[in-house]
Order: C-alpha cells, then structure tokens, then sequence
C-alpha cells in the first residue's frame, strides 16, 4: 500500500469510521468487535474512490441487514446473543452480492472487491439478510 493509500485510509478510520461503529452499536444494541483487513481493501491506483466506495460496498449494505435483522425484539433479541465479531476484506476476490457474505462462529464475514459493482448496496444487503435470517 503506498502513501496515497495509507493516507485516505487514514483519514477514513479517523472521519468515516468511527460514525460506522456508533451506527452498528446503536443498530445492535451493544458492542461488536469489527475487523477490517485494510491493506485488502486499498487497491493500488483507486485510492480516490475509496471514501465513496467503501460505504457503498461493505458499511451501509451491512447497516442496512442489521437494521432489518434488528426491527422487532426477535431479531434483536438474536444479533444480541450470536454475533460477536464482524470481518471485512477483500481476499477472495468476489464481485457479486451472492457470495460476499458469511455468517459463521458468531462472525459475519464480508468478503468483496472495495471498488467493484459499488452501486448494487440492496443486492448486498439482501444476501446478507438471508444468510443471517437462516443462520440465527
């Protein structure tokens, strides 16, 4: 990762990010443990994407399950008690919202290229809805 890189991720962990995780504590009613691989997720020469693309693929689609997940005391009451940890890279090298996301050992793991198919948010958020409505 080059200095162009580590310094819009940078100011992203320090001005987007922290907005994500006060978000996904209010949506879940509690703390969540979130890793992100970074360094997966900054592609050489599209770091000027980045502020725009990383909502789009990996944070609100994730906000957006979450809050579905979470819209009666049900769905609270099960995110409460089975998810611990959230995982986000980019390591597989998955495009498509069929296969970005896993629910597994209390972890939900989203997996995606940061800067491809950015504008399909509702196809991710709707994969994710199901894996976790059939996991929990």
């Amino acid at each position: 990762m080059g200095l162009a890189e580590r310094r819009i991720v940078k100011d992203f962990q320090e001005n987007e990010f922290a907005s994500f995780l006060a978000e996904l504590k209010e949506t879940v009613g509690k703390e969540v443990a979130v890793d992100v691989a970074w360094d997966t997720l900054a592609v050489d020469g599209m770091s000027h994407l980045y502020k725009e693309c990383w909502p789009q693929v990996y944070f609100t689609p994730l906000v957006d399950a979450l809050k579905a997940i979470c819209s009666d005391d049900m769905g609270k009451e099960a995110i409460s008690e089975e998810l611990d940890k959230i995982v986000i890279k980019n390591e597989g090298g998955v495009s498509s919202a069929t296969s970005w996301s896993s629910f597994e050992n209390k972890t939900i793991t989203l997996d995606h290229k940061p800067t491809t198919n950015i504008n399909n948010m509702g196809e991710r958020s709707t994969k994710l809805i199901s894996v976790l409505e059939n996991r929990l």
